[in-house]
């Protein structure tokens, strides 16, 4: 999937500098580079705040990646649909018989490159579990599941190791727990455990 060479970048080279002069500015460090994919799916985590997504986007900027991120279809109308498809967003239809991973499957397979971050939490408030469409994505379209995260404790954000899924969800979700056990996000309290959801009997 990879020729172990750096990833071609996406985003202006300029661009990536201001980005990183931002992080500089306000005491933060960006950590890492995306490996050389043609598609991966990103998870990004803690997510406690609005204020994630904006340090994602700066970071994608500084490593000049065009990172995509899913949106409700309704956003893809006009007169902003557009802009929505340039910044990378992909329509999600919650409403058709169609379910919510065939969806980001067929995005994978409709693009010869793609770089998706999920937040497996799915909102910024308190959670007892992580939400798993994101590895059953990632199992079905055949692409790596590559660590995003922000820790405001230490003021870094950035990526780290990545894997790919066996089938054993939970044997590979124990790699999510170890890499994210010492992250901490804007708002702690917030901040639910790293679980899966009970299984069903």
């Amino acid at each position: 999937m990879t020729d172990g060479t750096r990833r071609p970048p996406e985003a202006n080279y300029f661009i990536s500098k201001l980005a990183r002069f931002i992080f500089w500015i306000v005491g933060w460090r960006v950590t890492g580079e995306l490996p050389n994919f043609p598609k991966m799916l990103l998870i990004g985590g803690p997510h406690t705040s609005n204020w994630d997504g904006a340090v994602f986007y700066l970071f994608s900027l500084s490593v000049r990646a065009h990172i995509h991120f899913l949106g409700k279809h309704t956003l893809f109308k006009p007169p902003f649909g557009g802009i929505m498809r340039w910044a990378g967003g992909v329509p999600i239809n919650r409403t058709t018989t169609v379910n919510a991973v065939d969806q980001v499957v067929d995005a994978f397979n409709a693009h010869e490159r793609m770089a998706l971050i999920i937040a497996p939490e799915g909102t910024r408030s308190l959670t007892k579990y992580w939400k798993t469409g994101f590895y059953y994505i990632a199992l079905e379209a055949h692409v790596p599941v590559v660590f995003a995260y922000v820790d405001y404790s230490r003021k870094r954000c950035g990526v780290g190791p990545y894997f790919m899924p066996t089938g054993d969800i939970d044997a590979d979700f124990k790699l999510v727990q170890d890499f994210y056990a010492d992250k901490v996000g804007r708002h702690p309290e917030k901040q639910g455990p790293i679980l899966l959801p009970p299984k069903e009997a």
